[in-house]
């Protein structure tokens, strides 16, 4: 063996040495991640102790306001966030011209009318007040929601995003306030019934077995979230591990035993 060969074999046997004596988290890859606060902040911590078996150091970011974290994904504040719903992407790009791409499902959360006045859909009051987020996509579930229920009756061909300009029919002549909807459970108690995310509604301690007088149907729910990512980017090897660590055995046997049906996979 030559002294050149012998060198730069030592050397190479010298490099390995010292990365197998780095700390495990400065050989792993990272991703930063957006997330809303709450129960679905607890999910992501599940999928980032998934990722970090498989060599992916995971930063979650927790926001409280649903408006802010896609502004983030575009600003490159994050690497991907896993929040949203389709029909939200949808209504944010047509309004800020986001390039942002869906890149995995993680799971569905029926959205429920809570109410603390009714117990059921018939008992509500002529004239009710009925709470629903001011955003189109989620203010637009919660019409169709209601419609589905017989509550309103919504103009034909106007999807997964109706207004309330949109009723064709409203016999109980009910009055919608339209809020942010963090705001709606504490709004709850002043309104006959309220439609409240499943996340918001986790986070105010609402059960969505016990506390609603309906919910979205679980089967073919077209409101499935997932991972986010900038156009472009949807491909890279850290984004592609995070929304398997989230796609996991793992993560869908915490959502069951935490959850109880509540947040159920959609992958």
């Amino acid at each position: 063996m030559s002294v050149f060969t012998r060198r730069t074999l030592l050397a190479t046997l010298a490099l390995g040495t010292a990365l197998a004596a780095l700390p495990a988290a400065a050989q792993q890859k990272s991703i930063k991640v957006g997330v809303m606060s709450g129960a679905e902040e607890e999910v992501a911590q599940v999928v980032k102790k998934v990722a970090a078996g498989k060599g992916l150091n995971v930063q979650l970011v927790p926001f409280s306001d649903y408006a802010l974290v896609n502004e983030a994904l575009e600003r490159k504040d994050l690497d991907a966030n896993a929040f949203q719903h389709k029909p939200y992407l949808d209504a944010q790009i047509a309004a800020r011209g986001y390039r942002i791409v869906p890149v995995g499902l993680t799971f569905v959360q029926p959205i429920g009318l809570y109410s603390t006045k009714v117990k059921s859909v018939a008992d509500l009051p002529k004239g009710a007040k009925i709470g629903i987020p001011n955003d189109p996509s989620n203010g637009g579930r919660a019409l169709n929601l209601l419609a589905a229920q017989d509550v309103i009756k919504i103009k034909e061909g106007k999807g997964l995003s109706p207004s309330l300009l949109d009723i064709a029919e409203n016999p109980k002549g009910v009055k919608f306030s339209e809020l942010d909807a963090a705001q709606l459970p504490r709004a709850l108690p002043d309104l006959d019934a309220a439609v409240i995310n499943t996340d918001h509604a986790l986070n105010a301690g609402l059960d969505i077995r016990k506390d609603t007088i309906a919910v979205e149907k679980r089967e073919g729910n077209p409101y499935a979230n997932f991972v986010a990512a900038r156009q472009g980017e949807e491909s890279r090897p850290e984004i592609k591990t995070f929304v398997e660590s989230y796609q996991s055995p793992e993560v869908a046997k915490f959502l069951e035993e935490r959850f109880k049906g509540a947040i159920i996979p959609a992958w």
